[in-house]
């Protein structure tokens, strides 16, 4: 199966593909529902996956003008209610005043070709904007462990979403384009809000962005039905639900290890797929 013409790229599926061609092509061509766990022990996967929609529901919840003590009452899970208690007394920095929560952007990579004909999409978990000043994109994190810097600048979350609001985002910005310089990227972690992690952006990093993404879409596009390889390094697959589909291994990875991992940076082109395990966009 060829990548169909209307077909919309994001972080994940383009994360997807850098990290392993063959799961691109099973969880977006193919769409392949493989009925493997992603990390064990499953129910605590799974609990954290429901916590982490729950803190993002109350946070779009609390952006949209609901009462902090309102949605107060409603937690009973005491890691939600504390992650919430970060947010309310340690809430990201210095934010503009206009606040879009829960935003989609999408625009078509720049160029031409292949790039310049498929739509690169994102949802934000919020945008705040001082028009004709600075726009600072925030996305809420509620990993046990903080991430390495250097891991997240490596993620096709920081590229795409940076990249995205400079090419999409006029109307947030008083209908005039926003500049590269004016763009940050801000991380905040629910278990470690004295911690966020920033990154600038300029118009280097747009024209580099705007190369490496257009690069990712022609090479997807120009793939045969049967030139989409397994990764060559089987680390990866401990974290990936089609292991036993493709012969690399039945047993999945350990939460607690993954977690590890992300904080540790020793393997760093060991690129876990940790959006699928310890994150749920809301």
């Amino acid at each position: 199966m060829t990548l169909p013409p209307d077909f919309q790229f994001s972080q994940g599926s383009l994360q997807d593909y850098v990290d392993c061609p063959r799961r691109f092509q099973l969880r977006y061509l193919l769409r392949v529902a493989w009925p493997a766990i992603e990390a064990e022990p499953a129910l605590e996967n799974e609990h954290h996956l429901q916590q982490g929609a729950a803190f993002h529901r109350l946070v779009h919840q609390h952006l949209l003008g609901i009462a902090p003590e309102r949605l107060s009452g409603s937690i009973s899970d005491p890691d939600l209610a504390r992650w919430w208690h970060n947010y309310l007394t340690a809430p990201p920095p210095r934010l503009p005043t206009s606040r879009d929560p829960e935003i989609v952007l999408s625009a078509p990579v720049g160029g031409t070709g292949l790039a310049s004909r498929h739509r690169l999409v994102a949802t934000y978990d919020l945008v705040a904007v001082d028009a004709g000043q600075r726009a600072v994109i925030v996305d809420w994190k509620t990993f046990r462990q903080r991430p390495q810097r250097k891991w997240l600048a490596g993620r096709l979350q920081t590229k795409v979403y940076s990249y995205l609001l400079v090419r999409a985002g006029r109307h947030l910005n008083a209908g005039q384009p926003l500049q590269p310089e004016q763009v940050e990227m801000l991380y905040w972690f629910a278990s470690f809000p004295e911690a966020p992690q920033r990154f600038a952006y300029d118009v280097a990093q747009y024209h580099a962005d705007e190369a490496y993404l257009g690069s990712l879409i022609e090479e997807i596009g120009h793939r045969g039905n049967g030139d989409f390889p397994l990764t060559v390094d089987e680390r990866r697959c401990r974290y990936c639900a089609y292991r036993s589909l493709c012969q690399r291994g039945t047993t999945a990875g350990t939460f607690e290890a993954a977690e590890d991992e992300l904080e540790s940076g020793d393997d760093l082109d060991l690129v876990l797929d940790f959006e699928q395990i310890a994150e749920v966009a809301y």
